[in-house]
């Protein structure tokens, strides 16, 4: 291929990129992002967030193929970073990446019924109790790990369609899952066994029939939880299994978290929310995608400590702040780069 039928491809490519997944390194100065190509790209969060910062420092500082499909979810260990994509997770050295060393330093397959299955694992959770690592997707079953062996210890089956998240209950071993078959279930980790089961959109005041029954997005705090999908985003009492707040978004929402007093979540909607958990809503930060994936708080780093929002469809993009720093992907013709600015900046 010629050098600017290339140069053409690429553009096309950064045209039409997804950006699926992010994770902080463990010293919170590095950011990955991987997208719909199978690439993930590490971002200086130290440089890029510099008062001297050149649109060079808002380059990834390395980027690699990780998966050949796309980069669905990613954490961070101590030590790793781990993502997944088409039927597998793998495992990339912290130490080296930084060093700009992409060398794979492990793959795994959970033990799927056939041989010839290769499902999506959209959804990765690191329990540190038992250093294991839960992972769900498309064949409508939740596995654990142990990291230390890499051999897989439990396999939680029940949903009858694709699993969307996960979460864990920070008092319990217990871990929650939620599915295109419009359920959240909870397992017990220790045996395996399903101990309650939702049927979020069988609620009248959470049901959404015109956006359906599927469960995209879930989060807890001890003995509460928040999902949403097709069903309203809506806080629950896992002990009493009611639903004690419908938050008024009429969208569908991909991503939720608890933050402090907060709720955050974002979705199909060109915003970023900031949810009281009474049902009002503090904030809404606009950007213009039409649809955000993911969402993650830097916590680890008091220096470069921020809000991850608006990891998104990468086309050029403005937003207007409120009350934190925002870290956005921004494409430019062969490459992408992070754009971030003080609290009550607009990007343009």
């Amino acid at each position: 291929m010629a050098p600017g039928e290339m140069d053409a491809q690429r553009a096309l490519e950064l045209l039409h990129m997804t950006v699926f997944s992010q994770s902080v390194s463990p010293c919170g100065k590095y950011l990955a992002a991987g997208n719909n190509y199978g690439e993930i790209a590490i971002f200086s969060l130290s440089a890029a967030l510099s008062s001297e910062a050149k649109e060079e420092s808002k380059k990834p500082v390395v980027s690699f193929r990780a998966h050949d499909g796309p980069v669905y979810a990613m954490v961070s260990t101590d030590r790793q970073l781990l993502s997944s994509g088409n039927g597998e997770v793998r495992a990339w050295n912290w130490s080296d990446i930084v060093k700009k060393g992409c060398k794979e330093a492990w793959s795994r397959r959970p033990p799927y019924r056939s041989s010839l299955e290769v499902p999506e694992i959209n959804s990765l959770q690191l329990n540190p109790k038992d250093n294991s690592l839960l992972l769900a997707g498309g064949d409508c079953a939740v596995h654990a790990m142990d990291l230390e062996s890499g051999a897989f210890t439990h396999e939680f089956r029940g949903h009858s369609d694709y699993v969307h998240c996960l979460a864990l209950r920070d008092q319990s071993q217990e871990c929650l899952s939620g599915s295109e078959d419009g359920t959240v279930r909870m397992w017990d980790l220790r045996t395996g066994a399903q101990v309650q089961l939702i049927e979020v959109h069988k609620y009248e005041e959470c049901s959404r029939p015109q956006h359906g029954k599927w469960i995209r997005c879930l989060a807890t705090d001890c003995d509460w939880m928040v999902c949403g999908g097709g069903p309203a985003l809506s806080l629950w009492h896992l002990r009493s299994v009611t639903p004690t707040t419908v938050f008024p978004l009429p969208h569908c929402q991909q991503h939720v978290m608890f933050y402090q007093d907060l709720i955050l979540s974002a979705g199909h909607s060109p915003a970023i929310n900031h949810l009281q958990i009474s049902g009002e809503i503090r904030a809404q930060i606009p950007c213009t995608p039409r649809s955000v994936h993911s969402l993650c708080v830097n916590e680890r780093s008091p220096e470069h400590k921020l809000h991850l929002p608006a990891i998104v469809r990468a086309r050029p993009f403005s937003a207007r702040l409120t009350d934190s720093y925002e870290m956005l992907v921004v494409p430019q013709v062969g490459n992408y780069r992070l754009g971030s600015r003080h609290p009550g900046a607009s990007l343009r």
